[in-house]
């Protein structure tokens, strides 16, 4: 039996290795390094893949859960760094924390190619990472969660995120996101030195890549990011500035009812898109290759 799953195994990578030749695929290996959470955290990995039909990637992921301390994030990057590896991605709340930096630290050492996606409280930290070698995507309205003892329970976490993964995903930063790390994914396939990214995601930059054409639409978008990056205020200031029980409380509750109507306008702005048939799809065909449509019914185009 053993035998014979072996030789099954061997069978189905020999298939896939010679599908690769087919496509004139070479297969480049990605690794996401996630340590704690931001809204991205959940589905930056599959923005990559989002059929599992692409040929010309691999990816393995590592994670910390929620935790950033030193001890933990060290631990998680010791595991990234074992793993065979062409880009290293590593995702965290603000990434000029302790944990994430000596998570960076340890992959440096693998000397490959390394991206940092965080949140807008890495701004800073960012403008330092290309002299390290590193290249960073900074989200700016993937806005900290209200993370409170007395309000924030597992459903009331889950929820958050929901709400701002439908705000990353209408308003076009996951798409900014996507396009950034197939971009370099590409050039290193083709052998190339990638350039690495350098890009905040602002409300200009991301609404660029959103695909709305509905004025009305973009205006809906750009209201739900501006309303999302705020959330980051109220959750700051209830987390870490203000003592008082039953006054902090209020605060990241209001915090998590800002997002959820950024996440309101968001989905207004993909209905008016629909109800036109203007919604802009881009997908990755086999060979990674993206391609896009404006129309339901309508055939992709290069």
């Amino acid at each position: 039996m053993i035998n014979n799953l072996c030789r099954r195994s061997y069978f189905n990578s020999f298939i896939s290795a010679m599908l690769n030749l087919l496509v004139g695929v070479n297969m480049v290996k990605v690794t996401f390094l996630k340590i704690g959470y931001i809204g991205a955290t959940t589905l930056i990995d599959a923005l990559l893949d989002e059929r599992a039909s692409r040929k010309d990637i691999s990816v393995r992921v590592v994670s910390s859960g929620c935790k950033m301390d030193d001890d933990e994030a060290v631990d998680a990057a010791k595991i990234a760094a074992s793993v065979p590896t062409d880009l290293y991605v590593v995702v965290s709340p603000n990434a000029g924390l302790s944990g994430p930096t000596k998570a960076r630290e340890v992959l440096k050492e693998t000397r490959k190619p390394i991206i940092v996606v965080s949140d807008e409280p890495s701004r800073k930290a960012a403008r330092s990472l290309p002299d390290e070698g590193m290249g960073y995507i900074v989200l700016y309205p993937d806005s900290m969660i209200g993370a409170k003892q007395d309000f924030l329970d597992p459903v009331e976490m889950a929820l958050f995120n929901s709400d701002v993964i439908r705000v990353l995903a209408v308003t076009g930063v996951f798409r900014l996101l996507h396009t950034e790390l197939d971009r370099v994914i590409k050039q290193i396939e083709k052998g190339e030195k990638p350039e690495l990214p350098q890009v905040i995601a602002n409300k200009e930059r991301a609404l660029a890549h959103s695909g709305l054409e509905n004025p009305y639409a973009h205006a809906k978008a750009m209201a739900s990011f501006e309303a999302a990056r705020k959330v980051a205020d109220l959750s700051t200031e209830g987390c870490f500035k203000v003592q008082e029980r039953e006054n902090y409380i209020p605060i990241v509750a209001g915090a998590h009812e800002l997002m959820r109507l950024a996440a309101l306008m968001a989905d207004e702005a993909r209905e008016v898109e629909k109800a036109n048939d203007s919604v802009k799809r881009v997908v990755h065909y086999r060979s990674g290759e993206l391609r896009s449509k404006a129309q339901l019914f309508s055939k992709f185009e290069k």
